[in-house]
């Protein structure tokens, strides 16, 4: 039996119960008005209750999952800046030959409102994201990626991420750089046209790597104190970042 007969049945049962119910009161009290008078009652409070039931509070269980569904989903995008984000952000941008353009910019402070988040994705807009591929090894990248490959499988794997649409196609942009590298048998002598077309790959990924790392940076700012001070001293584009929290003095003992 389907889903949709299920329904019907359920339906048809309920109406059953309630002609029942009433047939059962007649029978005791024969008082056929006080039962149409608590009828009428009933079916003018349904609208109501239509309302209630289906614009408030089911509203609110949306939400409520929406919510959740989103909770989780920032830990998955989390879980991937730390396993292969953060790492091949900061790599990438290392052969950026503009980075001190935009690299201020990018030092993410405590201070930071969502505002500025905001200003600072909208001034991102108008860089020229580019990657000088003469001086990268490729064969580390691919390395890098490689390591990840299981990882990034994984990924597809989980269904919040489809709900996030510019995270999900960032995920298939590496996942088809990494297959691009593992089908090349020599990345150190790469032919120049095939390198123009990694080289295109890979500036397509650096700024949507921006992008969702500079909103994964305020999520944490607004709800994960602790984890976002250590993405600030983790910050890629930071050189002067250390994991290591210094102080101004050692602890005497």
């Amino acid at each position: 039996m389907n889903k949709s007969n299920v329904y019907k049945l359920i339906g048809a049962l309920l109406v059953i119960s309630s002609a029942l119910f009433y047939y059962v009161h007649y029978l005791v009290f024969n008082d056929l008005h006080h039962i149409l008078i608590f009828m009428m009652g009933d079916l003018a409070f349904v609208p109501i209750e239509v309302l209630l039931v289906s614009l408030i509070i089911h509203r609110l269980l949306n939400d409520m999952e929406k919510n959740s569904r989103l909770e989780k989903l920032n830990m998955v995008i989390g879980l991937f800046f730390s396993e292969l984000g953060t790492g091949l952000l900061a790599y990438l941008s290392d052969f950026d030959p503009k980075l001190d353009i935009i690299k201020n910019d990018l030092i993410v402070t405590d201070d930071w409102s969502d505002k500025e988040f905001m200003d600072v994705r909208k001034r991102l807009r108008n860089y020229d994201y580019m990657i000088n591929i003469q001086d990268l090894d490729i064969k580390r990248l691919e390395n890098l990626l490689f390591e990840q490959r299981d990882f990034l499988v994984w990924f597809f794997l989980s269904s919040n991420i489809r709900e996030h649409e510019s995270f999900n196609y960032l995920l298939h942009a590496v996942f088809h750089l990494t297959e691009e590298l593992s089908y090349r048998d020599d990345l150190n002598n790469p032919l120049q046209t095939d390198y123009e077309h990694l080289t295109s790959e890979i500036e397509h990924i650096y700024p949507m790597l921006v992008y969702e790392w500079l909103d994964y940076m305020r999520h944490l700012k607004n709800n994960y104190p602790g984890l976002f001070s250590l993405a600030m001293r983790t910050n890629p584009f930071d050189k002067r970042a250390a994991p290591l929290v210094k102080k101004n003095r050692r602890i005497e003992r």
